[in-house]
This record gives C-alpha cells, structure tokens and sequence, in this order.
C-alpha cells in the first residue's frame, strides 16, 4: 500500500486537540495497516519522527432506516506519538 493510502484523515476532535500539545496526534488509518505501516507512512508524508503507534479498531454503529438495519464502516484509528526534537504536523493552513 501506499502512504497516501493508509493515512486516510486526522481525527478533529476536542480531545484529538488537545493532545496535539504533547505532539500526539490522531489518525483514521486503513484497517489493514499496521502499527510499521503507519509509522512509516507518517514519517513518509509528514517528514517528521515517530516514537510510538497506538492503534485501535472501531466497531461499526447499528443504524436503522425504518425496518431496516445496518452496521456503519467499521474503522481503525491511530495515535501517533512523534519524539521531542520532531516538527510539528500542521493539519490547518494557517496563513
């Protein structure tokens, strides 16, 4: 796989935000990556260093439309701790 094709999105949340201080951030990763995979594929994009990979994997949520039932995407997210001398990965283009 490519490193474009395992790093699929951040994750944008309050809590995702707030890490992003102790230079951790958060990723959806395809779920058939591995921790190697995602941090290469970090380093890759990013040209930035990687520590350590947490990843975890997300059941799809039930949903109903009427009498129908189904599951959402199941998805794999990752967390990405980058060492103390590494850049920053700026998600916003601040100008």
């Amino acid at each position: 796989m490519e490193s474009r094709d395992i790093i699929l999105r951040p994750v944008v949340t309050e809590a995702t935000m707030a890490t992003m201080d102790d230079k951790r951030y958060t990723f959806d990763v395809d779920v058939r990556a591995t921790k190697t995979q995602v941090k290469h594929a970090i380093e890759d994009i990013f040209d930035v260093k990687v520590v350590k990979v947490n990843v975890m994997n997300l059941k799809g949520k039930k949903k109903r439309q009427g009498r129908y039932e189904g599951y959402t995407k199941k998805r794999r997210k990752a967390i990405v701790s980058l060492s103390a001398d590494s850049k920053e990965i700026k998600l916003f283009n601040e100008e």
